[in-house]
């Protein structure tokens, strides 16, 4: 059986990264004579084994021909015929279509690159293997996905990618994506070292106004220069969101509420720039039109509304009462949802720290929402008198949380 190591298994070795789960492809071989050596299909589009004792995953050899619109119009062919270098033609990108021949001693066994992604990795370019990448639309998320993950290595996009991604674009197929394929991309994006370049390859392209119009339509609305140095609004949610992925490394829950959190700039009339009053609350309803439409998860949503409604008054935080502050962490659900509030502080943070020249700026008024909500959360019913009854018993823990918020931070 002719076997080989293909994929992000071999691009993270040459990378010098940790390699994660291994791929494998199989040449001349079918379905018989798979289940014959005892591997287990899997396979629901096409034909894919898990390895009987190591449980890796074996496909056969495959080419794919455009069949209709969408990611989903193709006909697969896994033929015993297909050659490796076709299987590997049919790739998205050069740096994913190569292959290594299996080693019996342990060792790197030796390459088979026919379309030379390991000289793409040497220069850092992210390039198409050939013209059926056109194909398949979600190819044009992907290529912004792995910059996300790959920007900090120095890669960049190959300019003929670049350009037939804008041609793509323009053929409204995109328009066919599924949203929970949108999704998929997005949150790996998100969870990935520089989520501002996977912004900025889509934006470049054109494709961001296709998938997440809200976000697109921040890119050129200016901000007061004295607050934002970066001055456009678009530019600062790509620093929010790179700082986001500093904080939390790898949570794309964090990294969707920092996405999210001042997509109601895009809607201040153009007479009151660059000032954005009641930003905060304008927002909601584009935030709410993004997640019915890419079918974002509650807790995603969730937090991204409390994030939009209230990261203003985090960054006030000194100037709000005690009662005021038990009503924001009310309205946040932080009694019934404790984590929700060191989440809140965190995008916040990120908000603050995430423009031109202060990213090293220091964010106590994160630390001073978290010890107030810490010492609202000590108070215990048991604290209280025995004889209350009904609505009282609420209004009392009501009176003593804010008691404990005053006394946890010396605000009235």
């Amino acid at each position: 059986m002719k076997t080989y190591l293909v994929g992000g298994a071999v691009r993270d070795r040459l990378l010098g990264l940790v390699p994660g789960d291994r791929d494998w492809v199989v040449v001349g071989e079918n379905q018989t004579s798979m289940e014959a050596a005892g591997f287990k299909p899997v396979g629901r589009d096409f034909p894919v084994f898990l390895h009987p004792h190591s449980g890796e995953e074996y496909a056969l050899a495959r080419t794919e021909r455009k069949s209709g619109r969408g990611y989903r119009g193709f006909v697969v062919d896994a033929d015993p015929s297909v050659t490796l270098e076709e299987d590997l033609g049919r790739r998205d990108f050069t740096i994913n279509a190569i292959a290594q021949e299996p080693s019996d001693d342990g060792s790197d066994g030796a390459l088979i690159d026919p379309y030379g992604g390991a000289r793409d990795i040497e220069a850092r370019v992210l390039r198409h293997v050939g013209p059926a990448f056109a194909e398949d639309p979600l190819r044009v998320l992907r290529a912004a996905r792995f910059m996300a993950r790959f920007a900090a290595l120095g890669f960049h996009v190959a300019p003929e990618t670049m350009a037939l991604m804008r041609t793509m674009v323009a053929s409204g197929e995109l328009a066919d994506l599924v949203p929970e394929r949108v999704w998929q991309e997005l949150r790996r994006a998100l969870a990935s070292a520089t989520p501002s370049a996977f912004l900025r390859t889509l934006h470049e392209c054109g494709a961001l106004a296709v998938v997440l119009p809200e976000v697109a339509a921040l890119y050129g609305v200016p901000q007061r220069a004295e607050f934002h140095p970066e001055v456009d609004t678009g530019v600062h949610v790509e620093l929010v969101c790179d700082m986001a992925a500093r904080l939390a490394p790898g949570d794309d829950l964090i990294g969707f509420a920092a996405l999210t959190h001042d997509l109601g700039k895009a809607l201040t009339p153009a007479h009151v720039l660059p000032r954005h009053l009641g930003h905060e609350q304008a927002g909601l309803a584009p935030l709410r039109t993004l997640c019915e439409r890419l079918k974002v998860p509650t807790e995603y949503r969730q937090l991204a509304e409390a994030v939009c409604r209230e990261h203003l008054n985090v960054h006030r935080f000194d100037e709000l009462r005690a009662q005021t502050v038990h009503e924001l962490i009310a309205r946040c659900d932080g009694f019934r949802r404790p984590e929700r509030i060191a989440q809140l502080a965190l995008v916040c943070e990120a908000d603050k720290r995430g423009r031109s020249g202060h990213a090293d700026d220091d964010y106590p008024q994160g630390r001073a929402l978290q010890a107030a909500h810490a010492a609202a959360m000590a108070v215990r019913a048991s604290d209280l008198p025995g004889h209350l009854q009904g609505p009282d018993i609420g209004e009392a823990m009501r009176r003593a949380r804010t008691a404990a918020i005053a006394e946890a931070t010396g605000k009235r």
